[in-house]
């Protein structure tokens, strides 16, 4: 599908990747199927998962936490573009799987963007090859994409600069999106940052137990929605 090209005056809009494009985190699955591929990496996954496990789920950490998993998918690789090569080969052999995690609302709302001129930009903790090529091979979009920076780490490959919470926003300006940013699509706390400074900040698929707090810090009649995530909170769009 084609669109028009930005206006130049056109707005920036924004769009998280996992819960919010897509079903899941597409980062977990990509490195998960990376850590299949030999029973060793699994042995070693679980032998770390008392520790890298709860330093996921807590934000201070999580960087780190992720690095040990990525670390472990993919010992042995020692430069990106093979990571990019393994990227592409789990995306032909899954593309059915990734096709359903797409979330045809979400898709329809970054088309009305597109279609309208608007400066359109996905920013992910993901790899961005892994978002780019979803969107690409899955999805026939061509949208720019800013993510996770990874390179060579200790024998293996390891996430160099994460793409969260304010740091997302650090390497969106690094990106040359330097305007104010017009819209922004987020499920996670960890984009506050993005979300706090978007005129018009959209809520899609939290967390139930997080709703009341983007009520508390975002602006009044911020619209938190469910773009057809299920198990997450937010009122269903139209």
């Amino acid at each position: 599908m084609s669109y028009p090209g930005p206006r130049v005056d056109a707005p920036l809009v924004v769009f998280d990747f996992d819960h919010t494009l897509y079903d899941g985190d597409s980062g977990s699955h990509l490195f998960k199927w990376l850590l299949d591929r030999a029973w060793w990496r699994q042995l070693l996954a679980l032998l770390a998962a008392p520790v890298a496990g709860p330093m996921v789920a807590w934000l201070p950490t999580r960087r780190a936490g992720i690095s040990v998993f990525v670390w472990i998918g993919t010992i042995g690789i020692h430069r990106r573009r093979d990571l990019d090569a393994l990227i592409d080969r789990y995306i032909e052999t899954h593309a059915q799987a990734i096709k359903a995690r797409l979330l045809p609302l979400a898709l329809d709302v970054l088309h009305k963007h597109r279609e309208a001129g608007d400066r359109v930009v996905v920013a992910t903790g993901a790899p961005p090859e892994l978002a780019r090529a979803i969107l690409a091979f899955v999805a026939h979009e061509d949208v720019p994409v800013v993510g996770t920076l990874v390179g060579p780490k200790f024998g293996a490959l390891g996430a160099l600069r994460h793409c969260h919470h304010a740091m997302k926003m650090t390497m969106l300006r690094e990106a040359g999106y330097t305007q104010p940013v017009a819209a922004a699509y987020s499920d996670s706390s960890a984009d506050l940052p993005l979300l706090q400074a978007a005129r018009k900040p959209v809520v899609v698929n939290p967390k139930a137990k997080r709703v009341a707090m983007f009520r508390r810090v975002l602006p009044a009649g911020t619209p938190i929605l469910n773009w057809g995530c299920p198990g997450r909170g937010g009122d269903p769009a139209a």
